[in-house]
């Protein structure tokens, strides 16, 4: 235990030493906390839209002042030629064009049904769902107060009708800050824990300080123990200094138990520290290192299921993610930090992250070879 106490300490000393790695570790958590939260969002609040209005009723200008009101669309262009619109989609000038008909009007009067053509530029998927949604809600809305007022015209006696009310659980103001926040988090000490420990031994391999540890008794489970610990214990506070700023910037609610969170980021950080090592076992430069950790990290990360679904990925994609260490401490804090999840809720991912940490660092002692 003593020599192990000892080679933790030179850790810190040679961790510290190093001006680098000295301020990424306070540098990183803040940068990317104050950055990529407010930034990383699929929300769409400012929807350029183009109007073709060869209609000119009452009833198409109450569509567009409609549209003009909603707070996700903004009117930028309106005219009468389709080519023009269609060039001004074609430059990313708008994203959407709707085209209102002549005779929209009468045929809203005479009860045949308007008809519209909408243009979405779906070069982004994601966003062209969103702006079809958002356009079908306002056009239904409006289709809706027509009905309403054709009724009131029609007939005095009330229709029944059902009556829906909705409620969101866990995030109820949709904010997209509170889905993204948890994610960040594992991105951080994913970062603080994967990189910078596998680079802190590639480095005394290549000054050859290693060396020295390589002629003393020292076992290797002591050495690559003394490895992992501080950078364990430099992730944890990052993840606190994380939660800290995450709260005082943008008071992101916090609703299970802190100590939970931090007991599944301490098994992810040892899954994670332990593949670090076992990969700089086999890195002669800090170049090989970066590189292979560049693409395990991109893979876990994007597989994860940060920016979709987990639910929505195929089943091979599932399937990889058994070993994923980064998707569990994704459900982990998402579940922790927004719904209050027990330990209960979250032991089929802490046991999943307890085996995969045994293995990688069985992996990385069996790998590391004390040779001189």
């Amino acid at each position: 235990m003593r020599t192990i106490l000892y080679l933790i300490r030179k850790e810190f000393i040679q961790i510290f030493r190093n001006k680098f790695i000295s301020k990424a570790i306070f540098a990183v958590p803040i940068v990317q906390m104050l950055l990529l939260v407010p930034a990383i969002t699929f929300e769409l609040k400012d929807v350029r839209l183009a109007i073709i209005d060869k209609d000119m009723t009452p009833e198409s200008r109450g569509l567009i002042s409609k549209l003009e009101g909603s707070s996700f669309f903004k009117v930028t262009f309106s005219t009468f030629s389709e080519k023009e619109a269609e060039n001004l989609l074609l430059r990313n000038k708008n994203g959407v064009i709707l085209h209102i008909p002549s005779g929209f009007g009468k045929d809203l009067i005479t009860g045949n049904g308007g008809k519209l053509m909408v243009s979405v530029d779906a070069i982004n998927a994601s966003s062209a769902q969103l702006s079809w949604a958002y356009l079908n809600g306002v056009i239904r809305d409006y289709n809706a107060g027509l009905i309403t007022e054709n009724i009131g015209v029609a007939s005095l006696s009330p229709l029944p009708r059902i009556t829906i009310t909705n409620r969101y659980w866990y995030n109820e103001e949709l904010n997209y800050k509170y889905y993204m926040l948890p994610g960040i988090l594992v991105i951080l000490v994913t970062a603080i824990g994967f990189l910078l420990a596998g680079l802190n031994m590639v480095r005394e391999k290549e000054i050859g300080t290693i060396e020295q540890i390589n002629v003393t008794p020292v076992r290797k489970y002591h050495f690559i123990i003394a490895k992992m610990v501080p950078f364990l214990l430099i992730g944890l506070v990052d993840l606190a200094l994380g939660l800290v700023i995450g709260k005082l910037a943008f008071n992101i609610p916090f609703e299970g138990s802190i100590l939970l969170m931090f007991f599944g980021a301490t098994l992810f950080l040892i899954a994670v520290l332990g593949l670090a090592v076992f990969i700089s076992t086999f890195s002669g430069t800090q170049q090989q290192y970066m590189f292979v950790a560049f693409f395990c990290m991109i893979v876990f990360i994007l597989m994860s299921g940060i920016f979709t679904p987990y639910d929505s990925m195929p089943q091979w994609a599932q399937d990889f993610n058994l070993i994923n260490p980064v998707a569990y401490l994704m459900r982990i804090n998402r579940m922790v930090m927004l719904k209050g999840s027990t330990i209960y809720d979250i032991s089929t991912e802490l046991l999943s992250l307890a085996v995969i940490a045994v293995c990688f660092t069985t992996l990385a002692v069996r790998r590391y070879r004390k040779t001189a």
